[in-house]
């Protein structure tokens, strides 16, 4: 090709250049111009899909709220919250206490928070039990204290010695008043658990212990300690015509006997003006079978810090049991291995707790007759079908399981054939199951304690709980598991109730032997006869006893 053709087809020395330079630019905007329309397009497809996936998120909240406000028979359970709205202080070994973070994926999801106040409060009282827990200086120097005659005013730590009385329900509801007394006093709970009492609890406290030492000084008195000891508050009181200004020095140590047989001395405990006496005591060694916790609600100079740390007031034994007693790793291989077996799959889970105190009294088929007029009238559980031996085909049936609590097997062995040998007549799927039956409460017995607090823990899994009036180990398991239960009157005397299981006011558990009287400004009125605060109220199982209610 010669140079003038070349030229010609604008491969000329001059205008070669221009080409490639127009070229490039035109090439570089429309790259630009593309890239514009592909960010454009990613930004409308991002905002799509963020708005759908806010919607969605958004459905799902409003379905659990919905399904909450149904009362659904299947409640919502997906969403977990390891700490307990704050309750739970992070850090532990998970392996060490599997229960503490995954107990909250197999309950039902509380609709009742702590508050940030009382989560604060925890915290520091952690610090507080860190910093004076067993063998540490200061316990080892408070400790010395107990062989003075006097207390020379050197240490920095006070202690609340809890040591046991009666059965396992009686002692979960007794510690957990305990630890709130302590709290509110500024004290260390520490707890003598005991051989009976072995592996059944994780330590509820990071980097330290609650469990007193075995060398404590006092332990080989506590067996003996009962009402009138020459030791106690009471007896002190006694000896002093309960003037207790009298005392010119505190003594290093006290008994506290708090329990269901205590007497008008020992009441005295009570009292607000004892209270600043009992502050300047080191060591205060408590025996109690009680959920005290509402009369503390009763003394002036608690109230004010009680209604900060639980605005609301039938919550209270809910979040001190949730944050102290989480199931040992043995009892937690129970607990699981049950659920998973018998309720995992269930739609509708309902346990029924069954105590009673004199079977001669209340014969099997009596309390059976009660039982199944309860669940049925209050449409806990559906009828049988008398007229059919197949259920009609039906797309709502509901696939319920039945825990039964009972040291005895005739109550599961009768209700489970009610629901074998009859289909109900809306079609559900009934299993009832019994996780054991030890005929006899044991004491002593740590196998046997082991047992117990499993199967407190499986009937908290609930969606719906019938307890047994008077019971402690029904109370804990309303408790951790947040639940208002029905309460199933035992009958006697050959002869069923007419009202076999009304609904109980709050999910509180009763204190059934409070002081008679409550004393405020000079002012003495029988308990019985007048709620002092509105929050305060008789029991309905127990014609002695107060319990917490919301105003």
């Amino acid at each position: 090709m010669g140079v003038s053709q070349m030229e010609r087809l604008g491969f000329g020395s001059n205008r070669f250049p221009k080409m490639v330079v127009s070229f490039l630019i035109a090439f570089f905007l429309l790259y630009m111009l593309s890239m514009a329309y592909r960010s454009s397009t990613f930004d409308l497809i991002g905002e799509f899909a963020k708005a759908h996936v806010t919607g969605e998120m958004a459905g799902n909240v409003s379905r659990a709220s919905e399904s909450e406000d149904k009362h659904s028979s299947h409640p919502e359970r997906v969403v977990v919250d390891k700490l307990l709205g704050g309750l739970l202080a992070p850090g532990f070994d998970e392996e060490s206490c599997i229960s503490r973070y995954q107990s909250s994926l197999c309950r039902r999801v509380s609709p009742h928070k702590p508050s940030s106040y009382l989560a604060s409060k925890l915290r520091k009282y952690e610090e507080l039990h860190k910093r004076c827990g067993p063998h540490t200086e200061s316990y080892n120097r408070t400790l010395k204290e107990l062989s003075s005659s006097h207390i020379n005013g050197t240490t920095d730590c006070n202690y609340v010695v809890w040591t046991p009385a009666n059965g396992l329900g009686n002692r979960i509801i007794s510690m957990a008043s305990s630890f709130l007394y302590a709290v509110l006093t500024n004290r260390v709970l520490l707890v003598d658990h005991g051989t009976d009492m072995a592996n059944i609890f994780c330590e509820p406290f990071p980097n330290t212990s609650w469990l007193l030492p075995m060398d404590f000084p006092l332990s080989n008195q506590f067996y003996g300690l009962q009402s009138g000891n020459v030791h106690s508050y009471g007896q002190l009181l006694k000896n002093n015509n309960m003037n207790i200004s009298t005392v010119s020095q505190p003594p290093p140590f006290l008994y506290l006997y708090l329990s269901y047989n205590y007497d008008e001395y020992e009441k005295l405990f009570y009292q607000d003006q004892n209270q600043g006496f009992l502050q300047n005591v080191p060591w205060l060694i408590l025996k109690s079978d009680q959920y005290f916790a509402p009369y503390l609600f009763l003394i002036p100079s608690f109230q004010q810090e009680l209604d900060k740390l639980f605005p609301d007031k039938e919550t209270v034994f809910h979040h001190l049991v949730r944050y102290l007693f989480h199931p040992s790793n043995q009892a937690w291989g129970l607990i699981t291995r049950f659920y998973q077996s018998y309720l995992a799959s269930a739609e509708q889970r309902i346990g029924l707790q069954v105590r009673v105190f004199n079977r001669k009294a209340s014969p099997i088929k009596v309390v059976l007759e009660q039982i199944l007029g309860c669940v049925q009238k209050e449409k806990l559980l559906p009828q049988v079908d008398e007229e059919k031996h197949i259920a009609p085909p039906s797309k709502n049936k509901t696939s319920r399981a039945i825990t039964i609590a009972s040291l005895y097997p005739e109550y599961y062995e009768s209700i489970k054939n009610v629901y074998w040998m009859r289909p109900t007549v809306n079609g559900d799927v009934i299993g009832v199951y019994q996780p054991s039956h030890e005929e006899a409460q044991q004491f002593g017995n740590n196998i046997h304690n082991i047992k117990a607090w499993a199967e407190i823990n499986i009937l908290s899994l609930s969606d719906v709980l019938v307890t047994s009036s008077w019971s402690t180990f029904g109370y804990v398991a309303q408790g951790l598991g947040g639940l208002k239960p029905w309460i199933l009157y035992v009958p006697t005397g050959g002869q069923t109730n007419d009202q076999p299981c009304p609904r109980a006011m709050s999910m509180e558990p009763c204190f059934h032997f409070p002081p008679n009287y409550y004393q405020n400004a000079g002012t003495r009125r029988r308990l019985d006869t007048v709620s002092p605060v509105p929050h305060i109220r008789q029991c309905e199982d127990a014609s002695t006893g107060i319990k917490l209610v919301n105003d």
